[in-house]
């Protein structure tokens, strides 16, 4: 009976969990790979002497489980465990599909 009454009172205090993996935007530019996909993430900073705006991008693999990326698609990535020794991302979203 107390122990039913524990685990009761455990159940009701755990805490929500939210979701707060890093998600990134961006665009796939090669799909040549079985449920892999790379994805060229831009982001502007500004220089700091001149404040220019100048664009910098960095290329992440993501893991596409059904292979229904392709190249020029918008896409937005989730932070994940290591899937291989290079991927750390998964496709949550295909937000634009290129023509």
């Amino acid at each position: 009976m107390v122990e039913q009454a524990q685990a009761s009172e455990g159940a009701q205090q755990t805490p929500n969990r939210t979701n707060k993996r890093r998600q990134l935007i961006g665009t796939v530019v090669s799909d040549k790979m079985e449920k892999t996909v790379v994805v060229r993430v831009e982001r502007l900073i500004e220089h700091s002497k001149y404040h220019k705006r100048l664009r910098r991008s960095k290329k992440y693999k993501a893991h596409d489980e059904n292979n229904r990326c392709h190249v020029g698609d918008q896409v937005r990535i989730e932070e994940t465990r290591p899937l291989s020794k290079e991927k750390r991302w998964r496709v949550v979203e295909i937000l634009r599909t290129s023509i």
